[in-house]
């Protein structure tokens, strides 16, 4: 990966602001990240930052309780 990298990534079972504070936080808690942009309209997380394990986004996007798959 680069400096800073962007990672985009497909969230199902999200549908209000809780949800998206949730994966927020989870996700923005993982090392390396430097930013985390929630859209819940598109299901869509995008993620910055240097060195992020996709692996991880994952687990902790399953671990607050959402489904989750790279972005096609």
């Amino acid at each position: 990966m680069s400096d800073t990298d962007k990672q985009t990534f497909d969230v199902t079972g999200m549908t209000c602001e809780h949800c998206v504070a949730a994966v927020g936080d989870a996700v923005g808690e993982l090392p390396g990240v430097d930013d985390v942009e929630v859209d819940l309209p598109s299901g869509v997380v995008f993620v910055r930052g240097s060195e992020v394990d996709g692996e991880s986004v994952r687990a902790a996007v399953r671990a607050a309780g959402y489904g989750v798959a790279e972005h096609a």
